[in-house]
């Protein structure tokens, strides 16, 4: 069952994922036949081993990004997280939508990401 505290402790092991590229780390944010969308409409990382090479592939160096969240919506069956990303030349804001298996593991995960416009200068 999803609940806030799911969805906090997931989104929290997420960015220490995130912050290290730890492929154990990583590992244990998804069941093993996880989907994971990078983008709505893209070919998912299907499986955890796939979705540990997809990230590794795609990383952040450790201390390049912020983040921020808040829960959108949370139900029995899934989370929308409104998210804030900052690099140092450029910001998105992100809908991630997750689904939660008994375990606290993702079954599927979707990102939703629109770069900021930028200042006029």
């Amino acid at each position: 069952m999803t609940s806030l505290d799911a969805v906090t402790a997931w989104v929290d092991g997420y960015r220490r994922a995130w912050e290290t590229n730890d492929p154990d780390q990583v590992r244990s944010l998804f069941a093993d036949d996880a989907a994971y969308f990078t983008e709505p409409y893209a070919q998912p990382w299907i499986g955890r081993e796939a979705i540990v090479r997809g990230w590794l592939e795609h990383r952040d160096e450790p201390g390049t990004t912020t983040f921020a969240w808040q829960p959108l919506i949370i139900t029995d069956e899934l989370a929308v997280i409104e998210g804030r990303t900052g690099y140092p030349d450029r910001e998105y804001r992100n809908l991630w939508v997750l689904r939660l298996d008994h375990t606290g593991q993702a079954r599927q995960f979707t990102e939703w990401w629109m770069e900021a416009p930028r200042p006029e200068a």
